[in-house]
């Protein structure tokens, strides 16, 4: 009877132990450094950052009024507005996802069935790049490729009755083009459709889209709100039959950006879209671990994102970028995420 006393205690012990070794996420509550002017008439989906040393610019796009919204990155102060509604140069059709490399500003028009690229800072038209198939486009997301870029642009086309199509005829999700642009001149080209229609990289309803070179994974948020999560491929467009974040995610997944470290690790941050409560979730880079998450004090119902790692102003470490409920943006600073998220 003794013996089995002992046995019991010891059990209960290394119970014990164990649960002090499980740690818990984190969920923090995060002030941030300002918004900029809010006007909700602008219908505001998603930001983006540029910077040249000497000048910071953040850029958003305003839905319903058909424009870009420029301010000084370091304090949220409105600059200007570009554009208007039309077909034309420097006109857009519901701007919606947005992207910057190097000197170039990127923006996809959903109304008019294109991506609309502009060079920075002086906000001159480079171009369009569009194909006869692309019809309901929202986001992308844009990287260097040899002298050139690679272009990822999600398609999120519906039937006759705006349903989500059947699996068959999901294969377009993802237009994929290559270009170059010099002095000024683009060139592109359609390089393939991508989407899976079985198996576990189905995209139902797509939206945001983000390729991490370095570890060969092309994240694509799955807005469907009953697979609230992320879904993986590989930059050729191939599904990894690999998802994240099932489970996790309560709303609608909306933005995605990418904290890079080196050899190829860091964290992902993706919004978990809600009025009630909206989060900015944290994934590890490389094995999509659940790390935690954050609430803006006075940020909700956030749709685009955009990270920046680039030292200004007050952000040394860099700065975080969210849309705020329809109306105006949220800026983050970074080393203030990393630190109480302990990343």
């Amino acid at each position: 009877m003794k013996k089995i006393y002992m046995i019991l205690i010891l059990l209960f012990v290394a119970a014990g132990c164990s649960n002090e070794n499980v740690k818990t996420p984190k969920e923090v509550v995060i002030k941030e450094i300002y918004q900029t002017h809010r006007d909700t008439i602008d219908n505001v989906d998603s930001p983006a950052f540029w910077e040249n040393g000497s000048l910071n610019l953040l850029i958003a796009t305003a839905k319903e009024t058909h424009r870009l919204l420029v301010y000084n990155a370091e304090n949220g102060e409105h600059i200007k507005n570009i554009g208007n509604e039309g077909e034309g140069e420097l006109q857009f059709k519901r701007p919606n996802g947005i992207a910057v490399i190097d000197d170039y500003l990127l923006v996809v028009e959903r109304d008019n069935q294109r991506v609309q690229i502009l060079s920075l800072p002086d906000f001159n038209f480079v171009g369009f790049v569009t194909d006869s198939l692309l019809t309901n486009p929202y986001g992308l997301n844009i990287v260097s490729k040899g002298n050139g870029y690679r272009l990822y642009v999600t398609d999120n086309y519906e039937t006759e009755t705006e349903e989500i199509p059947a699996d068959s005829l999901l294969d377009k999700r993802i237009h994929i083009y290559d270009l170059t642009i010099n002095d000024n001149q683009l060139n592109y080209n359609l390089v393939k459709f991508a989407g899976a229609t079985t198996g576990k990289g189905i995209l139902s309803i797509v939206e945001s889209v983000f390729l991490d070179q370095e570890n060969d994974n092309l994240v694509i948020s799955e807005e469907d709100e009953t697979q609230s999560s992320i879904k993986i491929y590989d930059s050729e467009g191939n599904s990894k039959e690999k998802v994240f974040g099932l489970g996790l995610f309560k709303y609608q997944v909306e933005g995605i950006a990418l904290y890079k470290k080196e050899n190829g690790n860091g964290f992902w941050i993706v919004t978990d879209q809600s009025h009630e409560k909206n989060r900015f979730m944290i994934f590890d880079r490389k094995t999509f671990e659940y790390k935690g998450a954050f609430i803006g004090k006075n940020t909700t119902n956030t749709d685009g994102v955009w990270l920046t790692q680039k030292s200004f102003g007050n952000f040394k470490k860099g700065a975080f970028f969210a849309i705020h409920d329809d109306g105006n943006v949220s800026a983050f600073n970074l080393s203030v995420i990393i630190n109480d998220l302990k990343l």
